[in-house]
């Protein structure tokens, strides 16, 4: 599976009375691609799984599949507990994605041999190839990512829990393994802070939720970011990424809830964030807005 680009965490947009508004999905995925997204991951923690029955979620993956129109690949989410990870691993293949991003198994951790049957499970259940997340419930050894490489339908790993070093190890035993179809992503949030550490282990690809509220920062970022230029890089990372991560940091949840205020007030009506998620303030949105503008002003 070939990624080029920001990998694109779009959020699922929700009308007044809670239903999921598909037309603004479209629209909402449709501008992403076309902001040239290196592929689109629909119901995954931007958009908002932990809060999405079953058949919620097949229906993202649906209309982020039709609106991407196959331009890039499309990654669905999977993951909490288990019969609900198979119900939508096969919803999805069904839907036509692409591949699965498995999340963490819902409250309880198992040990490394429970985890590997998870993800194995999960990834009998379709066709579709499977990346892992470390983070949460689903933290993953460096014995057991090489044991997982061993499945070919097994293609990437993305890292959340921010520890390099056990990151740098499990790079080096995929590379040590053979595999050179597998991919390695930063999946910290607000990834751009980060990057420049991933980078030096041997992990290129980050995504970004930033992505989905502006595009046109984000790629600023990932230009510099993809040439070199640390000047207009550590400009950004100052003058917009490190604002907003310190708002992001004030209440559990703005990694997705901010994002969603961002687009809103970019006149895009993706509704409040379902819970136990919260909006922002309305003084915690005066203040997104000078972040978002004080970013464009670096363009």
């Amino acid at each position: 599976m070939d990624f080029r680009g920001i990998l694109f965490f779009p959020v699922t947009p929700f009308t007044a009375d809670g239903a999921i508004d598909h037309d603004l999905l479209a629209a909402h995925v449709a501008t992403g691609v076309e902001a040239e997204a290196g592929g689109v991951f629909p119901a995954c923690g931007t958009g908002e799984f932990h809060a999405l029955s079953t058949a919620e979620a097949a229906a993202v993956t649906r209309t982020a599949v039709s609106a991407v129109g196959g331009r890039v690949p499309v990654i669905a989410g999977a993951g909490g507990p288990l019969g609900h990870a198979i119900e939508v691993a096969r919803s999805a293949a069904d839907a036509g994605a692409d591949g699965l991003l498995v999340l963490p198994p819902y409250l309880v951790g198992g040990t490394q041999e429970g985890l590997i049957s998870y993800v194995e499970q999960i990834a009998a259940a379709s066709d579709l190839p499977v990346i892992i997340y470390h983070r949460g419930t689903a933290q993953y050894s460096v014995e057991t990512v090489r044991r997982l490489a061993a499945n070919p339908k097994v293609v990437g790993f993305k890292d959340g829990t921010g520890d390099i070093g056990t990151t740098q190890l499990i790079v080096r035993a995929v590379a040590e393994s053979g595999r050179e179809d597998f991919a390695f992503f930063n999946g910290l949030l607000t990834a751009e802070l980060t990057q420049g550490a991933y980078r030096g282990i041997g992990v290129p690809l980050y995504s970004s939720a930033a992505f989905a509220m502006a595009p046109d920062i984000a790629n600023a970022h990932y230009r510099a970011y993809a040439s070199g230029d640390d000047d207009a890089r550590l400009r950004l990372l100052d003058g917009f990424y490190r604002p907003l991560v310190a708002l992001r940091d004030e209440t559990p949840g703005f990694g997705v809830s901010l994002i969603k205020a961002g687009l809103r007030l970019s006149g895009l009506a993706v509704g409040s964030v379902r819970a136990p998620l919260v909006d922002p303030t309305p003084a915690q949105e005066a203040r997104l807005a000078e972040i978002l503008a004080a970013g464009r002003a670096l363009l």
